[in-house]
Order: structure tokens, then C-alpha cells, then sequence
């Protein structure tokens, strides 16, 4: 299968390692991963900021940027971007007035998935150990971000997945459904409420004893990493991509105190991640 990485923005310029490991994942089993090089933000946080019009701009450049190579399916590590391409867009699109970027939003957003749906529902993946070899010998609890959970139903995909590496320990997060106070712009205008609903995941994760939360929102497990890391806990974070790229042979990288993981150097651009798609990184 050809599929097409979606890297999203924050990916891009924080956690390129995230890309590298899904894409690593999906040639693991076989597939041919492309890059579609126009594509940037999903438009996620001008829509949620009520700026409407700036939005659909950016909605017509995905739709650009997904039209100019040939794919089966798009995937990925963001259950916050796929909802905002599978819901926002279309609904942006129909309100500028645009019948034909509505249909051709929805085309590109009946194509597109979040990593664990792609492994799960499309792909036949329910073994991580058997099937991608994954190991990762570290005890871990489970964050379930909010748009994956209730815009995109994922259930339990990531958590099942993560469950079936070879070597994990897999502990329970109390009321892991409730939101860790992220919400992209919510953080800054509300920032004092979010604040405590970050004191109390962290406090959460913390009771667990796992020294890693996983989860397959960057920008959550970056929220949650950055609360972990200013109280002085021991816990770090580490998107489920990576532990599922993760082998024996070949193991993650552990974060460090400071929220970052060790010897994966300076974030990288989109260009550079390009270059995994052809195979550059294993």
C-alpha cells in the first residue's frame, strides 16, 4: 500500500523522531510512505480561535497539498489533526460558500487516519509484538487524548496496541478521561484553569509508579511532559508511536529529566523528515 504522511505542525517542528517512527512502523510491515511536500498546519488552532476565514485558507492548502501525489490512504500520529480534517474541514469549507473544496475536503478526510485506526482497522494489526517486532521492556500508563477519545472514537487502539509489546508493563491512569488541560489556545487564555487540570493528571501519573505516560498527541505529552518535568517527577513522556517502533534491537530513546529524549539532537524540519520516508532512517 502507498500511504501518505501527514506529519502535522507540531510534529514537524518539535517531535520529528514521531514521524520517523510511524514511518518506520508502516515500512516494518511492508508499506511505501510519501511525503506531500505543500502540506503545513491543519488549521486546527485558527478554527478553535473562531478565525474562520484565515482557516479555510489553510484548509484549501491541505487539500492542495493531498491532491498532488498519489496515495491509497493518509495517515497520522495526531488524533487531534485527523479530527480536525475529518470534521473541521468540511465544515469550513461549507461555510465559506466553496461546494467544490467541501468535497474535495471530504474526499481527502474519508482517506484519512489516525495511526492506530490505519494499524487496527485497515492495516490487521492487533499483535505489536508479533507482527512489528516491537519491544520496550519499561513500565507505562496510558493517556487518551481528548479529540481521539470523543471526535474520533478510537476506543481503546492505542492502548490494546501498546498492551501487545513485547517486554511492557502497562499500568492504569485513574480517570484517565479527563482532559489534561491542553486544548492548544485554551492553555493560554484559560491558563490557570488548565494549570490544575495539569496538576491533577500529572499527580495521576505520578500514582501510577510507570515512568512513562504514552499517548498519541504530541501536544498533550508535551502539556503533560512539561508538568511532569516542573514538579520534579520521575515520569517522562513518549508518543505510542515510538514505542511501537521501538525493538530489541533497536530501542527508544528514554526522555530525559528535562522532557526531551537523549541523543535524538536538535529538532529537525520537514525536509529532513521527507528524507525517512525514502527509507533514509530504519
Amino acid at each position: 500500500m502507498r500511504i501518505a504522511l501527514f506529519a502535522t505542525c507540531i510534529v514537524d517542528a518539535m517531535y520529528p523522531r514521531v514521524a520517523r517512527a510511524t514511518v518506520r512502523i508502516l515500512e516494518r510491515l511492508g508499506h511505501h510512505v510519501v511525503f506531500p511536500s505543500g502540506q503545513a498546519c491543519c488549521g486546527q488552532m485558527h478554527t478553535n480561535s473562531g478565525y474562520f476565514d484565515a482557516a479555510t485558507k489553510v484548509v484549501a492548502n491541505h487539500v492542495r497539498a493531498f491532491e498532488a501525489d498519489e496515495y491509497d490512504v493518509v495517515v497520522a500520529p495526531s488524533g487531534s489533526c485527523v479530527a480536525s480534517v475529518k470534521h473541521q474541514h468540511p465544515m469550513l469549507a461549507e461555510r465559506s460558500g466553496d461546494a467544490g473544496l467541501k468535497t474535495r475536503a471530504e474526499t481527502i478526510g474519508a482517506k484519512t487516519y489516525e495511526l492506530s485506526q490505519l494499524l487496527v482497522d485497515v492495516l490487521g494489526v492487533t499483535d505489536a509484538a508479533a507482527q512489528l517486532g516491537s519491544h520496550f521492556p519499561h513500565t507505562v500508563t496510558y493517556h487518551p487524548s481528548c479529540h481521539g477519545m470523543r471526535l474520533l472514537r478510537l476506543g481503546d487502539r492505542q492502548l490494546n496496541l501498546l498492551r501487545t509489546v513485547g517486554g511492557i508493563d502497562v499500568v492504569e491512569l485513574p480517570e484517565a478521561d479527563q482532559c489534561c488541560g491542553f486544548g492548544g489556545t485554551f492553555a493560554m487564555k484559560n491558563s490557570e484553569v488548565s494549570s490544575a487540570m495539569l496538576e491533577d493528571k500529572a499527580r495521576n501519573i505520578c500514582s501510577t509508579g510507570a515512568s512513562l505516560c504514552s499517548g498519541g498527541d504530541a501536544s498533550c505529552l508535551l502539556h503533560i511532559g512539561g508538568g511532569l518535568s516542573r514538579s520534579g517527577a520521575a515520569a517522562g513522556t513518549l508518543h505510542f508511536a515510538e514505542i511501537l517502533a521501538s525493538t530489541l534491537e533497536d530501542p527508544a530513546r528514554l526522555p530525559d529529566s528535562s522532557g526531551t529524549t537523549a541523543g535524538t539532537g536538535t529538532p529537525t524540519t520537514t525536509g529532513t523528515a521527507t528524507g525517512t520516508t525514502t527509507g533514509a532512517t530504519r
